[in-house]
């Protein structure tokens, strides 16, 4: 069964330390008294002090040069952990790291794995990866839900850690861990600025958190362990992200992300609809960039429904929005203390549907939930018949430690399975939902590639998956197209007309650092880049001769960098007695 576009419209789901390890002339020293403990400060942060051999560069590599290595990052997860990696990731290549695509991860110096708490499932492809890591003999960092919602989890204690809230300090960590010390972030602090550096994973879609944390409380689910209480961002703040975003002619769509996008504002004595209409009067009128709104539990936009309905009608918001259920009974859905019942999500389903123009509401079912009786399970096959949502995920339940959840007796795994068999039948036969499109013609963004790595991918403004035939510069153009064919989870078509194409931007003879690129754009800041390259290999002598030249500059700057940071590393960095 094929589920939503992204992972985040699943997940329903340190501070302020200036070193955590301290530096002296040309090697590390720790300024941590022998025995001493890991202690607490008042304001959140775990300090370890780790003490590790570290004083010397990786062997045969002469002298310590950060910023010359290359990293690997791994992202499990929800959309705003991608956002999280998209921020570290920038703030590493303007430090002059190099960053490598999965085909080349074991030439990596260094892996970052950003981790995700939602399901025991990803906490083990987090332990595979891990693994295979240490086999490697790689540097690791770890960051996201999973450290930061089990601070004790044995299996992480050697790893150096970035907290959720630290993802601003990830350089400190890398470089660091590179050194052979373990440096672990776990604090709460301010949240980290949307205007730090950024390399987009698809150059034609952003990522913007609204906030962190939730204001729910239910019982399954550990991503509240990590990333607590609602924090929203000022609403100055988003909108200034997006007028800056929307200036890429690359970007055709803006996802907003949160762990509930409803509950958006209500420590800040803003809402979710404010920030709406905001956002949507910096969008380009002629809708080449498109706005979708993230994942919303029920309790938040009950009062907003008519504003969100009116949102989501405007020509630059998409008429989509996802809405978790997670069961159609209301004595499951009290076990969860999700906080709703079934009739008030319905109201929900109901007024939307009426008010927003082919609109589509995506959904999130949990199978097997403790408790969850026979007659529960057929209420909530009838929510979904009644329905017909085109887009619903379907999980087993999975127990998660440290939840109330994890302490109820669980429904037997056969009977578990056997119901999420039921339910994904009943979804997967909804395969007549896009057939009313064939022959019409819709406007979609083109900006992904399909999982049969041809075909292009496009969203209709119900976000309904269009299939294209690939043609030249038709990726991250908005173009209007013909319905040709119909299946359970796409439509295919062909071009009718190109409506905005992206001007290509000119090829500079050397490329600057951006604040925001793609991966695919991405030039080593201490190299020549790919046009460098390129040029080397030509084998002329004059380019050959300025390739030399370029090299030796490049390791002039970089010594008389490495002699700055001797000189001025023990004014600038505290012991631990200071802390």
């Amino acid at each position: 069964m094929e589920g939503l576009p992204d992972i985040e419209d699943f997940a329903s789901g340190g501070v302020d330390v200036d070193a955590a390890v301290r530096r002296k002339h040309t090697g590390v020293e720790r300024f941590v008294k022998k025995g001493r403990k890991a202690s607490l400060r008042s304001d959140g942060e775990n300090v370890e002090p780790c003490v590790s051999s570290g004083r010397d560069a990786p062997p045969g590599s002469g002298a310590f040069l950060p910023g010359t290595q290359s990293i690997w990052v791994r992202t499990f997860g929800c959309a705003h952990n991608q956002s999280d990696s998209e921020y570290m990731l920038g703030q590493l290549q303007e430090n002059g790291y190099r960053l490598v695509e999965d085909a080349d991860k074991d030439s990596a110096d260094l892996w970052l794995i950003n981790t995700c708490t939602v399901k025991g499932p990803s906490q083990s492809a987090m332990s595979t990866v891990l693994s295979q890591g240490k086999d490697l003999d790689k540097k690791l960092v770890v960051s996201g839900c999973v450290p930061q919602g089990d601070r004790h989890n044995k299996e992480l204690q050697e790893y150096s850690i970035v907290g959720v809230a630290q993802i601003d300090r990830v350089v400190e960590v890398v470089e660091e861990t590179l050194k052979g010390n373990k440096v672990r972030l776990y604090g709460k602090k301010t949240l980290p600025r949307l205007d730090l550096p950024k390399v987009r994973r698809n150059k034609h879609v952003e990522i913007v958190p609204l906030s962190t944390g939730c204001l729910g409380r239910c019982t399954y689910c550990k991503t509240k362990h990590a990333r607590g209480q609602l924090g929203s961002y000022d609403k100055d703040a988003l909108v200034a992200r997006v007028k800056e975003v929307v200036k890429d002619p690359q970007v055709r769509e803006i996802w907003l992300s949160s762990e509930d996008t409803g509950a958006y504002g209500r420590d800040i004595d803003t809402s979710l609809p404010d920030l709406l209409r905001s956002l949507v009067d910096v969008l380009p009128s002629d809708g080449r960039t498109m706005l979708r709104v993230g994942m919303t539990n029920p309790p938040f936009i009950l009062e907003h429904l008519e504003a969100i309905a009116d949102i989501l009608s405007h020509p630059c918001v998409f008429s989509y929005l996802h809405v978790p259920v997670q069961a159609g009974s209301n004595a499951v859905l009290d076990k969860m203390k999700r906080e709703y019942t079934v009739e008030e999500f319905e109201q929900v389903c109901d007024t939307l549907l009426r008010l927003t123009p082919n609109m589509d509401i995506a959904t999130d079912i949990i199978c097997g939930f403790p408790g969850e009786t026979d007659a529960d399970f057929e209420e909530t096959m009838q929510l979904v018949e009644k329905y017909k949502f085109a887009h619903c995920h379907i999980s087993q339940f999975y127990s998660r430690p440290g939840t109330l959840a994890a302490k109820m007796k669980k429904v037997p795994s056969q009977v578990v399975k056997q119901r999420s068999r039921k339910i994904s039948a009943l979804v997967d036969g909804f395969d007549k939902i896009y057939d009313e499109m064939v022959g019409t013609i819709v406007r979609v963004c083109v900006v992904d590639t399909a999982a049969d790595r041809r075909s292009l991918v496009g969203h209709t403004k119900n976000y309904t998956q269009v299939l294209l035939e690939p043609e030249a510069d038709l990726m991250g153009s908005v173009v209007d197209v013909k319905i040709t064919s119909a299946s359970r989870w796409s439509v295919k078509a062909e071009v009718v007309k190109r409506v905005f194409v992206p001007e290509k931007p000119p090829a500079p003879e050397k490329k600057p650092l951006k604040e925001t690129t793609t991966m695919s754009d991405k030039t080593n800041a201490r190299g020549l880049g790919s046009e460098g390259l390129k040029m080397q290999k030509m084998g002329e002598n004059g380019k050959a001769n300025l390739g030399v030249s370029l090299g030796a500059l490049v390791g002039l700057m970089g010594m008389l960098a490495l002699g700055l940071a001797v000189l001025f590393r023990e004014s600038f960095f505290k012991t631990e007695e200071e802390l």
